[in-house]
């Protein structure tokens, strides 16, 4: 069976046909794109889909479909045996590493984000169940969040991966809370300095093993950390529960939102890794659970995974009607474009297929006495 053949037969069972007139159908500009997804995953397809060999009109329903029907589990690349053994056998997020995906991620460019994101420049998860646009979208995830780490007038909050700042400026205006970020982003500091002038925040450019020397003696009240433990690895897992645990008071709370994988022991997106998040991996709920063990009680876990396609769909609509002023900037040329529109869509089709969840865990360390309600919006 040829090559092409095989495809036509996996692609079918997505309801996905090559060259067919549907908008999640892929259309090939050039032959060599099968073979080479077929030797390489995503690698592969999403290399060919940069180059300009391939389309689709609407990438998001072709991956949600390609997704659901677990294609991807019927290939085995050949040539991604190595990229499987470096993440199994290496900590691949070592400090030293830790730096790489500030500069070559959230150092992209300020102008890229404010462009592509909300008005507060939360660059995760929205929480939709009651929001219809990105904007309220975030404010509601944000107050969920300060909600469910009970935030009172007065409180030190520490933030772990603080981005350009947007969970301590709307806690410090909303909640009456100083607050501590810290991230590996030079980018992200020079614009939250600039943006929150005023306002009792802090940020730090430390990498999280650093914090229990900084704050030996001043432990806070609670401690955040929004989308930033997919960067720190299975290795490091437990090192990083243990370095909140030695920062937070005995009766604070820790909340931990995190994007996650349904079952571990798969290596990460080779394309994803290479491309937009080098030396990131997703958990599994085992990994987080297996790193608390006798360093925190778990109070609540909360899915909310669904939200973050259409978060992912607002920023890619920010996107397409911002790159007319980005493509001025010589950094933005056509195949970072067709690159970011690929990770876009991607992973909204991954999140609408319930291939990836995004998780909040709320902790404590000693259990919060009688229950812990999760709150209501």
């Amino acid at each position: 069976m040829s090559s092409q053949d095989f495809a036509n037969e996996l692609l079918a069972k997505a309801d996905i046909q090559i060259n067919g007139s549907r908008p999640w159908d892929l259309q090939l500009h050039r032959d060599d794109v099968i073979p080479r997804a077929l030797a390489h995953g995503n690698l592969g397809l999403g290399e060919a889909y940069m180059d300009g060999h391939w389309d689709c009109e609407h990438l998001d329903q072709f991956f949600s479909r390609l997704l659901q029907a677990r294609i991807a589990e019927q290939v085995h690349p050949s040539r991604l045996i190595m990229h499987s053994l470096k993440n199994r056998l290496f900590n691949l997020q070592g400090k030293k590493r830790a730096w790489e995906v500030g500069q070559k991620h959230y150092d992209l460019g300020n102008d890229l984000y404010q462009k592509m994101l909300d008005k507060r420049m939360v660059y995760t998860c929205g929480f939709w169940t009651q929001a219809k646009d990105l904007d309220t979208a975030q404010e509601h995830k944000l107050e969920l969040t300060c909600r469910k780490l009970k935030l009172k007038p007065g409180m030190r909050v520490l933030d772990v991966g603080c981005g350009w700042g947007s969970f301590m400026q709307y806690a410090a205006e909303h909640y009456g809370v100083e607050c501590v970020g810290v991230t590996i982003s030079k980018a992200q500091i020079e614009l939250g300095k600039e943006r929150f002038k005023g306002l009792p925040v802090e940020f730090l450019l430390n990498d999280y093993r650093d914090l229990p020397e900084i704050f030996a003696d001043k432990p806070f009240d609670a401690v955040v950390s929004l989308g930033m433990f997919e960067h720190v690895g299975p290795k490091n897992h437990r090192t990083y529960m243990q370095v909140v645990n030695q920062v937070l008071k005995e009766h604070g709370l820790f909340l931990l939102h995190t994007i996650g994988r349904n079952a571990g022991g798969t290596p990460p997106d080779p394309w994803i890794d290479k491309y937009i998040f080098p030396n990131g991996e997703l958990p599994a709920i085992r990994h987080v659970g297996e790193a608390a063990e006798k360093l925190f009680v778990v109070e609540d876990l909360h899915n909310f995974g669904a939200s973050y396609d259409k978060t992912l769909m607002a920023w890619h609509d920010n996107f397409e009607r911002g790159w007319p002023e980005l493509q001025k900037n010589a950094r933005y040329d056509t195949r970072f474009y067709r690159m970011w529109r690929y990770y876009l869509l991607s992973c909204a089709g991954a999140f609408r297929a319930r291939n990836i969840q995004l998780w909040q865990w709320v902790l404590s360390k000693q259990g919060v006495e009688g229950h812990y309600e999760r709150p209501a919006l």
